[in-house]
Parts: C-alpha cells; sequence; structure tokens
C-alpha cells in the first residue's frame, strides 16, 4: 500500500555524500499537492525520495484519476522513462510535503553503465513492482473493497495524513459514490 526502499535510500544517502560535482545530485523539496511529475511530459530529472509520501496515478482517456500506488521513503521515480527513453507514465504527486535526492540524468546513465550495486537495486525494484502488480489485481478480484479500504484508513492513520474520498476512491478503482456506501458498511 505504502512503498518504501531503505536499501535505496542508503545508497542514495551514501552517493550524495561522496558526490565530487554538488550538482549531479541535489535535494529538492515539494509542499504538498504539489506535482512532482507529470503523466506525458519527460522528467528533467531521476529522483528518489528522501522523505515524505506521494500518489503515482495516472489519469485515462475519460478524465478518471487511478491512483497505481503511494510512495514513501527510498522509492526511485522517472527512472523507467529514462531508461526506456519514453514520457513519463504516471504522475507524482506530493500528499505530505516531500523531499527528493534529483539525480541529473546524464549522472544516472553513466551510473547504469558502471554502476553494479545500482543495477542490482533497479532490478530489485522492477521485480517488486511486478510482484506487487499481480498481487494487486488478484487480491482486487478475490476480496471487496471493504477489506482494502480498512488497510487504506489503516496507513491514512498509522502515517498520520487526510487521504481524500476522491484518492481513495481512484486508489480502489471505484466511485466517490461507492466509497461512500462502502464506508457506511464498515461504520465509518
Amino acid at each position: 500500500m505504502l512503498r518504501t526502499n531503505q536499501l535505496f535510500l542508503n545508497y542514495a544517502e551514501d552517493l550524495y555524500g561522496k558526490q565530487e560535482r554538488k550538482e549531479d545530485i541535489i535535494i529538492r523539496s515539494f509542499s504538498k499537492g504539489e506535482r512532482i511529475l507529470a503523466q506525458n511530459e519527460n522528467p528533467s530529472k531521476i529522483m528518489l525520495i528522501k522523505e515524505g509520501i506521494t500518489k503515482c496515478f495516472l489519469v485515462e482517456e475519460n478524465d478518471k484519476e487511478y491512483i497505481v500506488e503511494f510512495l514513501g521513503k527510498g522509492e526511485i521515480i522517472g527512472e523507467i522513462e529514462q531508461i526506456r527513453n519514453i514520457p513519463c507514465l504516471c504522475s507524482i504527486e506530493a500528499v505530505t510535503d516531500v523531499t527528493v535526492y534529483a539525480i541529473a540524468i546524464p549522472y544516472f546513465k553513466s551510473l547504469i553503465k558502471s554502476d553494479l550495486p545500482l543495477n542490482n537495486l533497479l532490478l530489485d525494484v522492477f521485480a517488486e513492482r511486478i510482484v506487487n502488480t499481480s498481487k494487486r489485481a488478484s487480491y482486487q478480484q478475490l476480496y471487496a473493497a471493504e477489506h482494502t479500504l480498512s488497510q487504506l484508513l489503516e496507513l491514512q492513520k498509522q502515517e498520520e495524513i487526510e487521504i481524500s474520498k476522491e484518492d481513495m476512491a481512484a486508489y480502489l478503482g471505484i466511485t466517490v459514490r461507492s466509497l461512500n456506501r462502502t464506508l457506511k458498511n464498515l461504520g465509518k
């Protein structure tokens, strides 16, 4: 539900501290609600979340928003687009105030060619995403929205964040009206 990656965060912190040119990796901040990456646009940097929570979402042709995942510390964004040389597949927006390590694209590309630990981390990230996507798809087929909504409400409580009804519905792949019925069934 909330993806984090402490190993990747440790790697980025170490890389940031060791860099010779302090322009290869910079720290950037985004305010709650600010767009970090925009669907169908080209990313200007590869980013790794240092602090905060973001939502990764698609806007469909019918203007419906679908939240793919919530991303936290250590999650990398914009890397697939650089590797594949394509525009952003999803938009990323700050759910809380967010701080990222913003990695210059030429530097990222040079690391991909020479840094085995980075490549191993990326392989692990890609494999984890495939597993999570498969699990979530089967889970949504097998269980009612109530169960996933309960988990979402628990995440909101644990992280002390406010997730709008629109975002909850977009994550569950249902309408706000259906969400309200489900909340009523849960006694919320």
